[in-house]
C-alpha cells in the first residue's frame, strides 16, 4: 500500500515480516493507513520481508521511479533481534546499491518504549480488566519469542517494568517452538495462577499483528484457562504514534539511523 503526497517530507517506508495468514497484512496496511491519516502530506509506504507484496526491494524501485532522493525505512519490529540486525540492513544494501540517487536512512525499532505499554493496556482494558482488577490480576506479556538474547531480556525487562505500574504480577512469555527452554504462554498462565494473590491471569500479545506465532499464544492462554486475551497491538493509537516518533527521531542530524547510499 501506497499512502501519496506531500512534498517537503521524506517518505516512510514501513517494512514489516510478512505472513501467509491474511490478516497479517491488512492490519499492517490498516496501521499505516493511520499513520498516514496522523501526519497529512506524509508519504507511506508499506513494503514486507517475506511472503507479501510489495517486497522491499519493489517498494524502494518504486520510490526511485517516482523521483525520490530521501527517504526513512521503519522496520515494524518490537526489538533489535536478527531481521532488525540482519534481514532488514542486508536487504535495504542490496536495494540501494543501483540506486545512488536516493538516500535511505533507516530508523529505530519500536521496542522498548512507554507508548507499547500503553498500548498493551489499552488492549487488556477493551477485553475486559478494570483498573481494580490491577492488583489481583496477573498478567502474561506473551511475545513472538527470539533466539538473539539481546530480544530475549529486552522482554524480560518490559516485564519486570510493568510488574511496577500495580499489577500483581507480570510474566514474560514466548511463542517460538525454536528457543531453548521457553516459557511458553501456557506454563506462563499456570505459574501466575500459583501465585499468592492472583485471582485471575490476562493475556498480553506483545505482537503487532495476528498470524502463526500469535495463534498459539492465543491457544495457549485458551488450554490454560485464562480469563482474559487480549487482541494484538494492531492499529492501537499509541503505536501510530511511536512510528511517527521513530519516523520523526531518523530525520533528526544526530539519529541513530544508519543511512543508506550507494
Amino acid at each position: 500500500m501506497t499512502v501519496r503526497p506531500g512534498p517537503g517530507r521524506p517518505p516512510l517506508l514501513v517494512i514489516a515480516h510478512g505472513s501467509r495468514d491474511p490478516r497479517h497484512a491488512a492490519t499492517v496496511h490498516a496501521l499505516t493507513r493511520r499513520v498516514a491519516a496522523a501526519r497529512p502530506g506524509l508519504r507511506v509506504d508499506t513494503a514486507f520481508l517475506d511472503f507479501n507484496a510489495p517486497s522491499v526491494p519493489q517498494a524502494v524501485s518504486r520510490l526511485a521511479a517516482d523521483g525520490v532522493r530521501d527517504a526513512v525505512a521503519l522496520p515494524l519490529l518490537l526489538t533489535r533481534a536478527f531481521h532488525a540486525k540482519t534481514d532488514i540492513p542486508a536487504v535495504l544494501r542490496d536495494s540501494t546499491a543501483a540506486l545512488p540517487q536516493l538516500r535511505l536512512r533507516t530508523a529505530d525499532v519500536l521496542g522498548p518504549s512507554a507508548l507499547l505499554t500503553a498500548a498493551l493496556e489499552r488492549r487488556l482494558s477493551e477485553a475486559g480488566l478494570r483498573p481494580a482488577d490491577r492488583p489481583s490480576t496477573g498478567v502474561v506479556l506473551a511475545s513472538a519469542g527470539s533466539t538473539d538474547p539481546e530480544a530475549g531480556a529486552v522482554i524480560a525487562a518490559v516485564a519486570r517494568e510493568w510488574r511496577h505500574t500495580g499489577w500483581c504480577a507480570v510474566r514474560p512469555a514466548f511463542a517460538s517452538a525454536g528457543l531453548r527452554r521457553p516459557r511458553a504462554t501456557d506454563d506462563a498462565v499456570r505459574e501466575l495462577r500459583a501465585l499468592p494473590g492472583v485471582r485471575q491471569v490476562a493475556v498480553a500479545p506483545y505482537v503487532i499483528a495476528p498470524g502463526f506465532l500469535p495463534d498459539r499464544i492465543a491457544r495457549g492462554a485458551r488450554e490454560a484457562g485464562a480469563e482474559v486475551l487480549a487482541p494484538v497491538l494492531g492499529d492501537a493509537p499509541e503505536l501510530v504514534a511511536l512510528l511517527l516518533r521513530r519516523y520523526d527521531q531518523a530525520r533528526q542530524p544526530a539519529a541513530a539511523g544508519r543511512l543508506l547510499s550507494a
